[in-house]
């Protein structure tokens, strides 16, 4: 082979490989849309069928990237796009849709009762359930939940019911059902009448007095309500009430009162 043979082989393999390589070119732009983009259009709040002809005809693939559920939307509709709307892309790039659930799945139902009635309302918004109605029964424990309803019936912790549902709490109204009769206060000090209030749920209202540097021993001369009405007959109160007491630096005189007439059965 001659040398001006050599030189023409190599020449026709140069030309050979700038053919293939403009032509690999060419092809490559031709599948990945080279320099051709589109805007997403937007799709969130659509059907997923009406999401899915929308891009579609936008030239895009569509696929559905997951399905939560949330109780404010209407079923089967588009919460959220990838990409978003208005962003400007490739065409027949994919964009992934997450769609609403047509069925709330079912959750574990909490255990709320001794919560108090925010907490239980933190305890059921985590758990994507919903305060239904409220209702109120004689407890001393104010605002805490005694029993929790679902569909009219108590329901016990770990039953399943769907996202999204509505419990009725059952609050205590911070009043003992019993009726007991008004402890006398006058006598003793400000502690001494706290810690027996104390043991019957009975609380200390209003701190009236003046003239004493401790109030923890400043002794009570009047409360209010007081023991006896005006019948001589006693008063009653409930756990969670409560009484005010007036204050004085000295021990007051303390009448000694026997029981009233026919009350004794009634203490």
């Amino acid at each position: 082979m001659t040398g001006r043979s050599i030189w023409i082989n190599i020449l026709a393999g140069i030309i050979l490989a700038l053919v293939l390589f403009f032509i690999f070119i060419f092809s490559l732009r031709l599948l990945t849309h080279h320099g051709q983009s589109k805007t997403v259009p937007q799709v969130i709040g659509k059907t997923f069928d009406e999401a899915k002809k929308a891009l579609k005809d936008a030239g895009f693939e569509v696929e559905i990237q997951d399905s939560i559920y949330v109780d404010t939307a209407k079923p089967m509709r588009v919460l959220k796009q990838v990409p978003e709307s208005d962003e400007t892309v490739k065409v027949n790039r994919t964009v992934y849709l997450t769609i609403n659930r047509s069925v709330p799945p079912m959750i574990d139902m909490p255990n709320l009762v001794g919560y108090s009635f925010r907490s239980a309302e933190m305890a059921l918004k985590n758990s994507n359930l919903r305060v239904g109605d409220t209702t109120f029964k004689p407890d001393f424990a104010k605002n805490s939940v005694l029993e929790q309803r679902y569909n009219g019936k108590s329901i016990a912790p770990g039953t399943k019911v769907q996202m999204g549902s509505s419990i009725t709490l059952v609050l205590g109204d911070g009043v003992g059902d019993k009726q007991i009769v008004v402890p006398d206060l006058v006598g003793l000090t400000f502690c001494q009448a706290r810690d027996a209030l104390a043991a019957s749920g009975i609380g200390i209202g209003s701190i009236i007095g003046s003239g004493f540097s401790d109030t923890c021993s400043a002794f009570i001369y009047r409360q209010r309500p007081e023991r006896m009405d005006e019948e001589r007959r006693y008063n009653r109160i409930r756990s969670g009430q409560m009484i005010d007491v007036f204050l004085q630096a000295d021990k007051p005189e303390v009448d000694s009162i026997g029981t009233a007439p026919g009350d004794e059965e009634n203490q």
